[in-house]
Formats: C-alpha cells, structure tokens, sequence
C-alpha cells in the first residue's frame, strides 16, 4: 500500500500540454484536419500548435515575378491568413517553424519528403531575411502585437541531419539563423527566437551553437530539440518497423540540453522539445497501439521536471510526408487517425486534461493530483517492456491509500475510465474486422464505438479522512480513476427492494 500525502509536492506541470505537432501547415487548409483539431481541443486543449512548411511553396507566400526588366517579389498572404485564423478559431497557437526555403529563392533543388520541401540554404541572404520580416510584420498586423509576442519562432528543422539541411552544413546554418535572429528583433524586440531544432543524433551541436551565439552575440531566447527513441527502420511494404529503447531514454533526451549548456550563456534558458514520440517514422504501427501509450505514460506524467514544453509528434494522421497513407490505421504518428477514430495514446493526453493542479504524488506506475474542489485523480498505467521479450504484465495490482476531503467518515464516488489491449482500442477492433483499408460507413460507426474508452462507477468508504484504491490492470492498460466525496441526497423512504411494488423485508 502507497500512502499518498495529503500536502501537494507542488503544481503538476502542464509542459506535455504547452504544444503538440502537426503536418505541414498547409493541411490546416482541410476540412478532417479542422475537424480533427476541433476534437484535440475540446478533449485535451493543447495551448500551441507547430509544422513545417511555413514558407513552402504550398502555402504561396514568396512569389516572385518579372516587371520592366527586373526581378521583383510579392508577398501573398492568402493561405497563411486561412491557416492561422482556422488555428485561432480552435483555441491553439502557433509555434512558429521558420521553413522551408521556397524554391524561387532556393540555392540548390534538394528536397524532403513527399511534398518536397526545398531543404537548401537561401540564394540570396536579404530576400530571406525580407521574406521572414514581411511574414512576421503582416502577422503583427493582422493578430496584434500582444498576441504574436507569445508565439515562439523557431528557426528551421533539425539542420543536423542531411535530409532536412543540404550536407548538414553547420556553418551555414548558423548564418542562417543569424540573419534571421536579428531580422525577428528588428521586427520586434521581444519576439522570442530560438533554435536549433537538434535531431536526437545530434552530436556537439548545441554546444556549439552556444559558442557561436556568444561569439556573434547572436539573440537566442530559447534553444529546442527533438526526442525519439526507436532504433534502424526496417521496413515493409507501407510500414516500418523498429526496436525501441526504454522510455525513460526520451527523458534523458528532454533533460539533454539543461546539461549541455551548463556553464555557458544558454544555460537557463527555456527549452522546448519541439518534436518527441517513440518511433521517428510515421508508418510504424506502434503508434497505433494501447502498447504506446503505457509506454508513453511515465514520459508524459514526468516531462515537465526536464523541459518547458515537449511537443508530441503529431496530433493527427492527417499528414503527408511518406505519402497519402495507405489505410485508417497505418501507423501514423497522429494521437487520431483521419476521420477522427481515437487512438489509446490520445486516451492518454485526455486523462492528463482531467488531472488535478496540485500534484501529491509519483511512482513508476501512476500519477496522483488533487482539484481545487477538493476532487482526487489518479492516472496509473501497466509498466511495459519495450523488448518485446515478455508479454507484458497482466493483473498488474495499484494499491493506494489517498487523501480525501473531510475529516470523518462518509463514501467517495469513483469513476474509472480504461483502455487496454480490448477496450477503447479502436485498432484492436479494426485488426477484428479485417484491417479495412478504406471502412465503409457502417465500420466507421463501429470504430468510433470501440475508440471509447471502458468505464465503471462504485463507492468506496472514507475513513479518517482517506480512503484506500486497489487497481488492477490490464495488460497496457492505462486508466483514470476520479474519486468525489459523496453527500448523499437519497431521501430516508428509498429502498431498491420496493422497485416493483413489493414490502421491505
């Protein structure tokens, strides 16, 4: 038995909530994504929103064009504008991704991903730096100042790694973000810009990066990186699949850039985990499954010792960059699927919304907050093993004594919700039926049924102020129990054994 203080060790922190990741922001231009981050925002209501592709050439900002004899450029506002007012409309900010380079104004054509993102340094220094001022000034003028000041602005995507910076030049991508870290002050001065937007395989980079912020005396307010824990791809026809470290590696990885920039000018500074899931691929069908998101648990309940925000990669399968996906379930890093269908890791960020402020307790297997009102929460989950060389745990037993409200006796109401192997596992239910590539209708009916998580309602008996919560879990369980002190307004006449008109005993 844990026993649960009554005294909060403090506010729990909402770092898992501060941003999630999307697709390229183009997409935002489609009715299922809006549909979609609808659904993300009234069930867990994440406060930012960040993707690539601000600058691509999908979105039409950069147009250049020919008059009298000279190269000039317009700057078209038409989707942007769309974008973000459909990202506003919902509740969300953006986390502005500088990125990627328009191919007009490209010094070379390599490209990333399906959708082609120009990945190369700029042709010309001043029409990228124009290009960012003339975004980030009409932004100003369209949603105030006070409103753009609390969007973060990031400068590119993982320039480490050669797909996303033509040969991973180092050197060219600090003058790139230096040009573009003072073109963001010059707007305006308390515009937060920050970078490097470091892959997981980076190795020096941000160490270096602080030496040349301060050789430069380069604007940084916050430095960012990225998290992922799976191993080499090996892959199938339309999927991949990998090996996967212990979840506590992403941990590791969140806290990386506190002890790297120790001792150095950076050091302090906000850092945000702008990208994080288990797998970096997005047709690994882990993501799809109640495995991932009891694996993901302990990362999300602990994440905020390590980082000021940890962006999980991305919240819908709504998403492009191997390809239109193949089937509903493919293994898209999305928390939903197209067509809304709930995966059990968005379960998991739904429970987080209904934890309590203050946090009394954690252990390696649940998560215990208290409401202002007086409401206690727990959110526990079966421990996994990421080597796939057990089964798992099954019948894995929670026993909690917990604070309540009041000093006497009384009852409390318990609600459970749960997802498992077998419920609110919408995959699970797919895999029965075939694994339908396109479900018909009727299919989707019973999708968006099974996606619902299980849930039980009892009493259990205070005594003393604290009443005792034995949970059994499943195998990858995780699961949410809300317990209400009761004040019983039944009336003395009730009495079920009089429902069909008969006597009392």
């Amino acid at each position: 038995m844990i026993h649960v203080p009554a005294e909060p060790a403090g506010r729990l922190s909402d770092a898992w909530r501060a941003c999630v990741g999307t697709g390229r922001l183009g997409l935002a231009l489609r009715r299922d994504y809006q549909d979609s981050l609808a659904l993300l925002q009234r069930d867990i209501g994440f406060r930012r929103l960040r993707g690539h592709g601000l600058l691509s050439d999908d979105m039409g900002v950069h147009r250049p064009y020919e008059w009298q004899g000279s190269r000039r450029t317009h700057h078209s506002f038409t989707y942007l504008d769309q974008v973000f007012d459909a990202l506003l409309g919902t509740g969300i900010r953006p986390f502005l991704e500088l990125g990627f380079m328009p191919r007009e104004m490209a010094s070379g054509t390599q490209t990333v991903f399906w959708w082609e993102g120009n990945v190369t340094p700029p042709a010309d220094e001043k029409e990228w730096t124009r290009l960012v001022r003339a975004v980030l000034t009409h932004l100003i003028d369209r949603y105030g100042l006070d409103e753009v000041r609390t969007w973060p602005v990031e400068v590119w995507n993982e320039p480490d790694l050669p797909p996303f910076w033509q040969d991973a030049d180092e050197a060219a991508y600090h003058r790139l973000y230096e040009a573009t870290a003072h073109t963001v002050k010059e707007v305006d001065a308390e515009l937060a810009v920050g970078g490097p937007a470091l892959s997981p395989a980076a190795d020096g980079w941000l160490e270096r990066f602080a030496e040349f912020a301060e050789r430069r005396d380069v604007p940084v307010d916050f430095v960012s990186r990225h998290a992922y824990a799976s191993g080499p791809a090996r892959n199938v026809p339309f999927g991949t699949h990998q090996t996967l470290a212990p979840a506590s590696t992403l941990l590791d990885q969140f806290a990386q850039p506190h002890t790297a920039l120790a001792g150095t000018p950076l050091a302090g500074l906000p850092v945000h985990i702008t990208e994080f899931n288990s797998s970096y691929r997005p047709d690994n069908p882990i993501h799809d499954t109640a495995f991932h998101a009891a694996y993901l648990a302990p990362v999300v309940a602990a994440g905020g010792d390590h980082a000021d925000s940890f962006s999980y990669w991305t919240f819908s399968d709504v998403f492009e960059e191997t390809g239109i996906p193949t089937a509903l379930f493919h293994g898209g890093f999305g928390l939903l699927t197209h067509r809304q269908i709930r995966k059990p890791t968005y379960h998991l960020y739904a429970f987080m919304a209904r934890m309590g402020e203050q946090q009394l307790a954690r252990g390696d297997d649940h998560l215990v907050t208290r409401h202002a009102d007086g409401r206690i929460t727990v959110l526990a989950w079966a421990p996994v093993d990421p080597t796939g060389e057990t089964p798992g745990p099954d019948g894995h037993t929670l026993r909690l004594s917990l604070p309540v409200a009041g000093e006497g006796g009384g009852e409390v109401f318990v609600r459970r919700s749960s997802v498992d192997e077998e419920r609110g596992n919408a995959y699970t239910a797919w895999r029965h039926m075939g694994s339908p590539r396109s479900p018909r209708p009727g299919q989707l009916d019973m999708l968006h049924e099974a996606s619902e998580p299980a849930r039980s309602h009892s009493r259990l008996p205070v005594d003393n102020g604290r009443t005792d919560l034995a949970v059994t879990l499943a195998r990858h369980e995780i699961t949410l129990v809300e317990l209400t002190p009761v004040d019983d307004e039944t009336p003395p006449w009730w009495d079920e054994r009089r429902l069909l008109g008969g006597e009392p005993a």
